[in-house]
């Protein structure tokens, strides 16, 4: 097959889209997560050699130039990335593509008007790619200042805010006709572009921390129909497939996390949840909770027969994961049945928790997600959450007047006891009390999680049954 010939670039883009698929399967389970990002990996570098060595391509200069530069600071960034700050370098990376899909249109439409060939297709591809990239651009660069804390977490929402949305969609689109009816309206196309960099600020300022991993998940999906719409205007058969299977992808994804807190999409994308930020910042007056020494934990946990640890965002901001890892091995030496349970929205994006404890090579028979393990919480002797909030606050079950009504939890509060490692009474990313804290079989243990996971390590290791 001649290396000049279409049909050779097409068979390679083929196989580099089939890579993808095969990367997108294996990033579906932590067991294959590693064998998926190789593949995907692989994908992306035959990719680049051969659009790189497409005879259309004739000058590197600007080519090289990215290409190093991207590679460069992509390196600097994961290098130094700590995993509690992935959500935010999601949030940015989707930024990128968004941005890069705004410049691909108003590069290509100067490119074509110079050569003085325009086609409608055409136009609908540029307006398409140019407002899709511009709502995910800033609709990310305002989910990563809220992941961040740039930005407060809680959401923005004023009367009329529904009616200026839509008055502003409907804008975008009237500007968006102007420009396909007369392609010499580049004003109508700038215009356009505007108003959706400024509608992706308002469709994600109103959407609350407790919704941040459907924002994650809908912005990525976001990302990969701009990626797609980028395709349609260069004539890239690969931009083409692979952004519709991150489109898609990050569409199922979002449906998923909306399902696990029974919400409804298009409730979460319109802001109406996690508004309730100054509720319940401290323990509600009247009510009492009992504390507890890490002494007194470390001997349930060494008495047990069965533990089951429910990470949260805590662990994570104080890197706790690797001194969990030693408790966990601890305990299990000890003959102790430790299990961990992961909720599909604890942390800041979708699997967030399954990260953190790939990290600290935790053995992935020991991982349970919500699902597989809520059956066997009335069975353990122990439930020790370490800095989860609330995907185990029990008003989402019993009180209907809670803003996390109706959301599927980890059922930790029927386990015998309940340990609960929290730094201070502060309320969780909801912004809502927890029921659970004040539950007879609960105790908590206020300090960082590391440190006191590192004290329930010492002290199993220094008493026997």
């Amino acid at each position: 097959m001649n290396a000049l010939n279409p049909d050779f670039f097409a068979f390679v883009y083929l196989i580099a889209t089939i890579l993808f698929i095969l990367g997108l399967k294996g990033l579906a389970s932590p067991r294959t997560a590693l064998r998926g990002n190789l593949f995907a990996m692989i994908g992306m570098t035959i990719a680049v050699i051969a659009t790189v060595s497409h005879p259309d391509v004739t000058h590197y200069t600007w080519i090289l130039a990215g290409l190093a530069a991207g590679a460069l600071i992509g390196t600097v960034v994961a290098l130094k990335i700590e995993m509690t700050s992935m959500p935010e370098l999601v949030a940015a990376l989707h930024s990128f593509v968004g941005l890069s899909a705004v410049l691909v249109a108003a590069g290509t439409y100067y490119d074509h008007m110079q050569t003085g060939h325009m086609d409608t297709l055409l136009l609908y591809e540029l307006a398409a790619g140019s407002f899709i990239g511009a709502v995910t651009f800033t609709g990310s660069i305002v989910a990563w200042g809220k992941l961040k804390g740039t930005f407060s977490g809680n959401p923005l929402v004023f009367k009329g805010q529904h009616l200026l949305n839509l008055l502003l969609s409907l804008a975008m689109i009237g500007c968006a006709a102007a420009f396909i009816m007369d392609y010499t309206n580049f004003a109508a196309f700038l215009i356009m572009t505007a108003i959706a960099f400024a509608l992706g600020v308002m469709l994600v300022v109103p959407i609350g921390g407790a919704d941040m991993p459907v924002v994650v998940s809908m912005l990525n999906s976001y990302s990969g129909w701009a990626a797609a719409a980028t395709g349609f205007t260069l004539n890239n058969n690969l931009l083409i497939t692979t952004g519709a299977l991150v489109g898609s992808s990050g569409a199922i994804l979002s449906y998923i996390m909306c399902k696990a807190m029974n919400r409804g999409f298009f409730s979460v994308i319109l802001g109406g949840f996690g508004g309730e930020a100054t509720v319940a910042a401290a323990a509600q007056p009247g009510k009492g909770v009992k504390s507890a020494a890490t002494e007194d934990v470390a001997f349930m946990l060494e008495n047990s027969s069965k533990v089951i640890i429910v990470p949260g965002y805590g662990m994570a901001v104080a890197q706790a994961q690797h001194a969990t890892k030693e408790l966990y091995e601890t305990l299990t030496e000890k003959g102790v049945s430790v299990k961990f349970a992961i909720h599909p929205v604890a942390g800041r994006m979708p699997g967030h928790m399954n990260v953190l404890l790939a990290e600290s090579e935790i053995p992935y028979d020991s991982v349970f997600e919500m699902d597989e393990i809520n059956a066997e919480f009335s069975t353990c002797d122990v439930a020790l959450i370490v800095g989860a909030n609330d995907v185990v606050n029990p008003d989402a079950k019993t009180n209907k007047a809670s803003p996390l009504y109706g959301m599927p939890i980890l059922e930790a509060y029927k386990a015998k006891q309940v340990f609960v490692n929290k730094r201070s009474m502060k309320a969780g990313y909801a912004g809502v009390d927890n029921a659970l804290f004040y539950y007879p079989n609960c105790s908590l243990v206020f300090g960082d999680a590391k440190g006191v996971i590192e004290q329930l390590v010492n002290q199993v290791k220094g008493t026997g049954h």
